[in-house]
């Protein structure tokens, strides 16, 4: 049984771009995070052996299995999520960090269920998708959508805005990877634009502060530098300190630590990057990154089973939305939303969380089966194949 588990996925396949590229994204953001805390570094590196045994652990399977378990585990994370929100928890167990309740000290690591709620919507919404052509009708998209709200309602109210913008892209890459039609995936996304403002009450003081500070940054004005938009501005002028080659490495941690960068080894580790290597080094970050999204892309397109498309558009959806709007918070054209930058920022549970996503990815570009072609369904030869179940009869 495990020399048919394994032997899939030791055979080269697209998905490896995205496993070759997640291991040098984890490489660079090792270097960076050395220079500016060499302690997270080491404790990163640590943790590396054991995100890859888990990315093995994630491809070995094959990702049918998960079908029946998606919806259970899409029920257990958002009764976690539940949990965390629930008033006097034991501050042993549900720590108060800046304000927020994410996650769970179970000592040995620390497990942020917002982190898992990503993989279990997608493999949930995939197996919803893979069955049902009603998604075909503007009123087939709303039951999904209101589905994608629960957990988003839960992460925002712990609160974590980063993580709870991840959904909204993957659900409308989902839903066109699975066959909705544009028209009625733009008609939602101009409702959403449209009734954006009114949203604006229910966002935290915090993070109306920062959208304030971005805002004020992009005009030029400098009255939020010294307060809430302090780390934006530092980040912004680190990233132009390294110019096109950066700086020597003395330089650069020089750099970075008389500016007093916040989360310069976690949120804003882009920033160092630039500093160190300067534009170049930033180019390679993301470089890596469009290799990735290529070997998730190009494992969905080379797959004819639904389920399995549909995981890998998700996955990689996913990954891009968190690079994106990093990277667009780093350099001052998206607010500060506390999101990591997957792979390169520092967290040992964001670690292994995305070498999961990766080996669903290895799972899926492994196992490319020949089916035949139908517009919402899947078949399993060895059930339908009239041939497969009487070859005799058959032959006549």
């Amino acid at each position: 049984m495990w020399r048919n588990w394994i032997a899939p996925i030791l055979y080269p396949n697209v998905g490896w771009i995205a496993m070759f590229a997640a291991i040098g994204l984890t490489a660079v953001g090792i270097a960076a995070i050395d220079y500016t805390s060499p302690g997270y570094a080491s404790q990163q590196l640590k943790f590396v052996p054991l995100a890859l045994i888990v990315m093995a652990a994630c491809a070995a399977p094959s990702h049918r299995r998960l079908i029946e378990l998606s919806y259970p585990a899409m029920i257990l994370i958002l009764i976690c999520l539940v949990i965390l929100l629930i008033p006097g928890m034991p501050r042993s167990f549900v720590p108060l960090r800046n304000g927020a309740r994410r996650w769970f000290d179970l000592q040995v690591i620390t497990v942020q269920p917002s982190e898992l709620a990503k993989i279990a919507y997608v493999l949930t919404l995939a197996v919803y998708l893979r069955f049902r052509d009603n998604y075909r009708s503007f009123l087939g998209l709303l039951l999904p959508l209101m589905g994608t709200f629960i957990p988003m309602g839960l992460i925002l109210k712990e609160p974590d805005l980063g993580t709870a913008l991840i959904f909204m892209p993957v659900f409308f890459a989902m839903m066109i990877a699975a066959g909705a039609k544009l028209r009625h995936v733009f008609a939602i996304i101009t409702i959403g634009l449209v009734l954006m403002p009114a949203m604006y009450p229910l966002l935290q003081p915090h993070q109306k502060a920062r959208i304030v500070a971005m805002v004020s940054e992009v005009r030029g004005e400098t009255r939020h530098r010294a307060g809430i938009g302090y780390q934006g501005y530092k980040a912004q002028t680190l990233v132009g300190a390294g110019q096109v080659t950066g700086h020597s490495e003395a330089h650069a941690h020089n750099l970075v630590k008389y500016n007093r960068l916040p989360e310069r080894h976690n949120d804003m580790i882009f920033a160092v990057i630039c500093t160190r290597w300067g534009a170049l080094g930033g180019l390679l970050t993301l470089g890596l990154y469009v290799a990735l999204i290529a070997g998730g892309l190009l494992s969905a397109a080379l797959n004819k089973e639904p389920f399995a498309r549909l995981i890998a558009v998700g996955i990689t959806t996913v990954i891009f939305t968190q690079m994106f709007v990093n990277i667009g918070m780093t350099i001052g054209v998206l607010p500060i939303t506390g999101l990591t930058l997957p792979f390169v920022s520092y967290g040992r549970a964001s670690l292994l969380t995305s070498f999961m996503m990766i080996g669903l990815l290895l799972s899926v570009s492994a196992r490319r089966r020949m089916i035949f072609s139908h517009r919402y369904f899947e078949y399993d030869r060895p059930q339908h194949d009239p041939v497969q179940r009487n070859p005799v009869g058959a032959n006549r």
